[in-house]
């Protein structure tokens, strides 16, 4: 049960915009800048990353969520997003992003938990200052995030078809869709 009377009918950080709409614009404007602006990292990465931090801070709407998003936006899927979910070092997936992966886990820890050793591994695997900037930031953002969507007790859907849902929508209108006023109904 939500800490807060939220909105009926939304379930974790949908329902925390519609109960402050003025928040709502920056938080979901952030969103949509990190994960599907312009980047030499593909959506699909980034919202791995935001999938990895979500799972390391025990959001469960936000790891299931963005793990959907990840899933559909990687020809790999489901069962890519799942492996880097519980260990990168160990998926299939580019050294860049393992590297990336690395700092991500290291800034859910905490900053200055961002060593050298991290950001000259990734400069090796080809990582950029941009992508290593925009890696920090979405792991630093999906912290606040997870927290703000846990620390008030949002609900989760009811169905796991729901993610799919969220899928579908944040692919076809982005995550501003999500602002209260400027949203499809679901």
């Amino acid at each position: 049960m939500p800490h807060i009377r939220l909105p009926e009918g939304r379930a974790g950080i949908r329902s925390l915009l519609d109960y402050r709409p003025e928040t709502a614009g920056p938080l979901t404007e952030l969103a949509e800048i990190l994960l599907r602006g312009p980047s030499t990292l593909s959506r699909g990465e980034r919202e791995l990353i935001a999938t990895r931090v979500s799972h390391l801070n025990g959001c469960r709407y936000c790891t299931d969520s963005h793990a959907a998003f990840a899933a559909a936006q990687l020809p790999e899927g489901a069962a890519l997003v799942d492996q880097v979910r519980e260990d990168p070092t160990t998926s299939p997936v580019p050294e860049k992003l393992k590297a990336l992966l690395a700092i991500a886990d290291a800034v859910q820890i905490g900053g200055k938990e961002v060593q050298d050793k991290h950001v000259d591994m990734a400069r090796a695997a080809g990582a950029t200052d941009a992508e290593i900037h925009d890696c920090v930031l979405i792991a630093a953002a999906f912290c606040m995030y997870n927290r703000y969507v846990d620390g008030l007790a949002t609900v989760l859907p009811d169905s796991p078809d729901a993610y799919t849902a969220m899928a579908d929508r944040i692919l076809t209108n982005g995550y501003q869709d999500s602002v209260p006023g400027q949203r499809t109904e679901g």
